[in-house]
């Protein structure tokens, strides 16, 4: 399988799947839910989205769609059948890693897009006739193809490869983790009545 991956390739590790049957648009929206993200929450956002209890926000693709609660009023559905292929091919991906050797629980997802391969169009028969002789009536108005789509991830312990957003928001947890370390122990406050002040 050929990615589309640009980038330096080393210490980077792939998952792919073509051929599949299901909506690249929605295939997309679950892609973009967990690039940028590490191992462990883009795995718990897979879950989630799978089970069906969990909605992620549609950047695109949006038209007419519904705008969620749980996502601060931003468009979104729950896609949970393409989420469980997206899973599949993600933990193809970690399984290749722990393979390698590699800390899974350290990567990053630093690549994750889904595509159109082709088109397989689909006639009516030509006995679905509706009105009139020799026609092949609405059935032909009806044809619906069938749209094949790939999905490939990546995956690396090389933050600095993710985009410069993802790189801020990381580097902002680290912050924050490290000034929660350093920071004092607040103290236990006293029980009873303070001292009136002394003034002299």
């Amino acid at each position: 399988m050929k990615y589309s991956f640009n980038s330096d390739k080393g210490g980077v590790v792939f998952g792919g799947e073509e051929n599949i049957n299901a909506s690249f648009k929605d295939l997309c929206a679950v892609a973009d839910s967990i690039r940028y993200k590490s191992v462990p929450a883009a795995t718990a956002i897979l879950e989630g989205v799978s089970k069906g209890g969990k909605a992620i926000p549609y950047r695109r693709h949006n038209k007419g769609m519904g705008s969620r609660h749980e996502l601060g009023g931003k468009k979104g559905r729950y896609p949970s059948k393409c989420a469980k292929i997206v899973q599949k091919v993600f933990q193809n991906a970690v399984a290749n890693a722990n393979r390698m050797g590699l800390n899974t629980e350290s990567m990053f997802v630093v690549h994750a897009s889904a595509n159109k391969m082709s088109i397989v169009h689909r006639n009516p028969s030509k006995g679905a006739l509706s009105f009139g002789r020799g026609m092949y009536g609405y059935g032909s108005i009806r044809r619906s193809d069938l749209e094949l789509s790939k999905v490939e991830i990546a995956i690396s312990e090389n933050a600095s490869m993710l985009g410069k957003r993802a790189s801020k928001s990381i580097d902002a947890q680290k912050i924050r983790a490290a000034k929660k370390k350093t920071a004092a122990p607040a103290q236990p406050a006293v029980k009873g009545k303070a001292k009136p002040k002394v003034i002299e």
